[in-house]
């Protein structure tokens, strides 16, 4: 985690050294009123490490995923992720692959709330369930401020036909033009998890990177969650 920790800040330093001019992703568990404009292609690496209880050591296990999207039109995206990760303990193995699409209405600011559709569907590999998941994404901008909550459903094939609750939802400022810091929630509503923690990103010429932490808020939830992601549009 120490080294992890160096070479994020490393990598943050020397995409603050550009000019900024890409789009930003603001949130590591929250979607945005965000979509690719049509024909825009982008490569995304998610970084995710989860430690259920901190006084326990080598108790971590990470995912790692490599996303390409793609905009079919200025409102409606699709993508595509390859997944890796392991468990505390274990071995890196391949654990599927995920289709992502999602769909905005109108241009920000049409409604009193900006919505957004999300749709995933994964194929799990390597002991991992297929699983269908859908968002409803709803967002809003009060001057500078940025406000978004997601309303999400998951279902897992093979679990009986039941059905997962969660949410997750942040908030941001922009303190610079490439430098935004937010707060972000999570959890579910089903297992009644919940979590809440610090966010922060940057922008810089063709290239953005988020960071984000949350620390559990009960003893059902994971003591922290932290998650990197980066992006570089085409």
């Amino acid at each position: 985690m120490r080294t992890l920790a160096v070479c994020l800040v490393f990598v943050f330093g020397l995409l603050c050294a550009v000019i900024a001019e890409a789009d930003q992703k603001t949130y590591v568990w929250t979607y945005e009123y965000l979509t690719l404009p049509k024909g825009g292609f982008e490569v995304e690496y998610w970084f995710t490490a989860e430690t259920k209880d901190v006084s326990r050591s080598g108790d971590t296990g990470y995912e790692h995923q490599v996303e390409v999207e793609y905009g079919v039109t200025d409102h409606w995206d699709v993508s595509l992720y390859q997944i890796l990760g392991h468990g505390a303990g274990e071995s890196l193995k391949y654990k599927g692959m995920k289709f992502e699409t999602r769909y905005r209405f109108g241009e920000r600011g049409t409604y009193f709330v900006d919505p957004l559709l999300y749709l995933e569907y994964k194929i799990g590999a390597g002991g991992e369930k297929n699983a269908v998941e859908g968002k409803l994404v709803l967002a809003k901008d009060i001057g500078n401020l940025n406000v978004a909550y997601n309303q999400i459903v998951e279902l897992k094939f093979g679990n009986g036909g039941k059905a997962e609750h969660e949410y997750a939802v942040g908030i941001s400022y922009p303190v610079h033009h490439s430098l935004r810091i937010g707060i972000e929630g999570k959890g579910s509503y089903t297992e009644k998890e919940h979590a809440v923690g610090p966010a922060i990103s940057w922008v810089s010429g063709r290239f953005w990177a988020t960071l984000g932490a949350v620390f559990g808020l009960n003893k059902k939830t994971d003591d922290r969650q932290i998650r990197f992601v980066m992006g570089v549009p085409f």
